[in-house]
């Protein structure tokens, strides 16, 4: 689970890239008290919690059946399922030839771009910090494991895809390790911090909210993930292609669950699936990693969002595309039976949203292409590396 980059919206981190502004030029920070980095949120009104009317637990005790019909299905068994080990140096050859198994990984990733390890870490951060995620989720009401090992369909769901998801972290803090690119010391204590701040979605304890998000953010992860494998690609790493890639096929499948669920919220409760989309894309859907922090720079999520929007590895107009993707696969449009005139302004202003978001990007890039080109900062993840090269991100 993962993508991840944000632009300051009203006291409100987002998904929307920093406008393509080059966020990593000439700043200077003063290292603010710990607490305050790992554990609070960004400044904003308090929460609203449990906002979901209470015979709305009704709706998803109904689909107890459903899920495990239809959504289940979405996982696949252990033994189908691939392990990063299929990927990594098996460390059980003898140690000449596991040596000259991470010699040739470690080569292979010498001509990749710099800030393509930057997009590269900020994203196995995010998948690293899954326990942060799974609290998350069993959060909303109706939903929820209330035992921690419940045998009901929505926590049987949430505990496998947690297992399936986490395989992807594992996997490329691996093969970053051996690579020789990155610091890893500064990523763990990213990943230390980022689990203890934890995240605010704006999902209120509501799983309409909360499905409306895993939705689009499942389908943002498959953009990123697909995007860093075929860079690694056109880098000359064909493995590490294929791990990214396969991650990907993971968030999309993740995806088409997510998606299902939400579709059949709105044929349910065609009014309030259609305001709570609307209520998400209001607030913005915010990035599960937007809490990230390295101990040095406060702004490293703003400055690994920028290097993802430069690279192309996630944008602003990926997120209007995915805005515009459910839109289309919801129907949204052509719904009509079961809204009020409240679902009907909600159905509105999703339909759209779309098109204002890109307005509002062009505006943006006109105006970073005017700014002046600054001095380099380095992020902290970054070493030099095999290449030779000192890793700094423009």
């Amino acid at each position: 689970m993962q993508s991840s980059f944000s632009l300051l919206h009203s006291s409100r981190l987002t998904t929307l890239p920093s406008h393509g502004r080059n966020l990593t030029h000439n700043i200077k920070f003063r290292q603010p008290p710990i607490s305050a980095v790992a554990v609070s949120p960004p400044l904003r009104p308090p929460p609203v919690t449990h906002s979901m009317p209470p015979e709305k637990v009704e709706v998803f005790k109904s689909l107890e059946g459903w899920t495990t019909q239809s959504i289940l299905p979405f996982l696949k068994p252990v033994e189908k399922c691939w392990q990063p080990s299929d990927f990594l140096p098996d460390p059980t050859n003898p140690t000449d030839t596991f040596f000259d198994e991470v010699r040739a990984l470690r080569d292979r990733t010498v001509d990749l771009p710099d800030e393509y390890f930057v997009v590269l870490v900020g994203d196995m951060i995010t998948e690293d910090a899954l326990p942060t995620y799974q609290t998350m989720i069993n959060t909303l009401d109706g939903v929820r494991d209330e035992t921690g090992a419940s045998a009901g369909p929505w926590a049987v769901w949430t505990r496998a895809w947690t297992a399936e998801e986490n395989r992807h972290g594992d996997l490329l803090k691996t093969y970053l390790y051996l690579s020789g690119r990155v610091d890893m010391l500064m990523i763990e204590r990213t990943v230390q911090y980022l689990i203890a701040a934890g995240m605010d979605p704006g999902t209120e304890n509501n799983p309409y909210l909360g499905y409306v998000y895993t939705s689009f953010q499942e389908r943002a992860t498959f953009i990123s993930h697909g995007n860093t494998a075929r860079m690694a690609k056109e880098g000359g790493d064909p493995v590490l292609a294929r791990i990214c890639g396969t991650i990907a096929a993971d968030e999309k499948r993740h995806e088409n669950a997510y998606s299902k669920i939400v579709e059949k919220l709105l044929e349910l409760d065609p009014t309030g699936a259609m305001m709570a989309i609307a209520d998400m894309m209001r607030k913005k859907i915010t990035m599960p990693a937007h809490l990230m922090y390295d101990g040095k720079d406060p702004k490293i999520f703003e400055h690994f969002s920028a290097v993802a929007q430069r690279t192309g590895v996630y944008t602003a107009q990926d997120y209007a595309d995915i805005l515009e993707f459910l839109v289309g696969r919801w129907n949204l449009e052509k719904i009509e039976l079961g809204l009020t005139s409240e679902g009907r302004e909600a159905q509105d202003y999703v339909c759209g949203l779309a098109p204002r978001i890109r307005k509002l990007q062009e505006r943006a890039d006109e105006r970073a292409r005017q700014m002046k080109k600054q001095d380099q900062m380095p992020i902290a993840w970054c070493v030099r590396g095999n290449s030779g090269r000192s890793h700094l991100v423009t």
